[in-house]
């Protein structure tokens, strides 16, 4: 990405600023609008580099900082890591390096697996680099310490998500290669990347009895509670943005369904 472009046009100032390395995040983002629909969004999805769960802390490090780069330089208020991996590497130099307020979605996302958890049973599915950082182990165990965490490494999923595989039967065989052993017992999975609310639905299907928890809602509240009395209250619903480096149509045919009648300006940029 071109760090010195101006890119101030393509959204007015003041939007919530969400990044992912694809089109996961905008899981994320949806949840955002649902719960304040009167705010703008800019979100960047660093379709260049997915999946950023097989790379090095030093990589992910310098892209999440070139996709806050981008986005503070739009004027957002606020930055949303829509990434897990992003997350449990880059987050708190981030947050050292940035003066807006930037959050995470694993913290949220912990705290809504233990407030739903039945017995304290509590599996883990994410990225290599996610699941290695232990970063939701960490979470989960400062409000639970003696819930029972499992954590697994799921690295197909990313990329045929990214492919548009999330409905073909394919996919389904790949869940159960890898979550067989590790929802076993468990009363809770969390799903530690927000590409995998794409395949929720099949997800459940297949453990019906698993309570199913993503981060987005968790994360949407927080984006509400630390924006406080700077949240939009106008009765216009806020325009939404959507910018890749790389553009394709399996991203703009996700983002049309996740917002459905939504007039989204898409731009590639970079």
């Amino acid at each position: 990405m071109k760090r010195s472009r101006n890119k101030t046009s393509i959204i007015s100032p003041g939007a919530i600023g969400v990044f992912d390395s694809g089109v996961g995040g905008l899981t994320v983002a949806r949840a955002i609008r649902r719960f304040l629909p009167a705010e703008s969004i800019l979100y960047f999805g660093d379709t260049m580099h997915v999946p950023y769960g097989n790379k090095s802390p030093e990589t992910i490090l310098r892209y999440s900082r070139d996709n806050t780069d981008f986005l503070v330089k739009c004027g957002v208020k606020m930055v949303v890591v829509a990434c897990n991996t992003s997350t449990a590497v880059a987050l708190k130099d981030l947050q050292k390096e940035y003066s807006v307020p930037i959050v995470g979605v694993i913290e949220p996302g912990a705290s809504e697996a233990v407030r739903v958890s039945t017995r304290g049973r509590i599996s883990v599915i994410g990225t290599f680099r996610t699941v290695s950082s232990g970063a939701y182990q960490r979470a989960i165990h400062l409000l639970d310490k003696n819930a029972k965490v499992a954590s697994r490494a799921c690295p197909l999923l990313v990329p045929l998500i990214e492919e548009g595989f999330q409905d073909k039967a394919v996919i389904e065989g790949v869940l159960k290669n890898y979550l067989g052993k590790i929802v076993s017992g468990a009363d809770t999975l969390v799903l530690g990347c927000t590409h995998y609310p794409l395949i929720k639905s099949r997800i459940q299907k297949l453990y019906p009895k698993l309570r199913l928890v993503d981060s987005a809602d968790a994360t949407a509240r927080e984006v509400a509670r630390l924006l406080g009395p700077r949240n939009a209250t106008s009765s216009k619903t806020g325009k939404i943005a959507i910018c890749t480096n790389d553009i394709n149509e399996v991203f703009v045919s996700i983002s049309k369904r996740l917002f459905p009648g939504e007039s989204i300006r898409f731009a590639q940029v970079g």
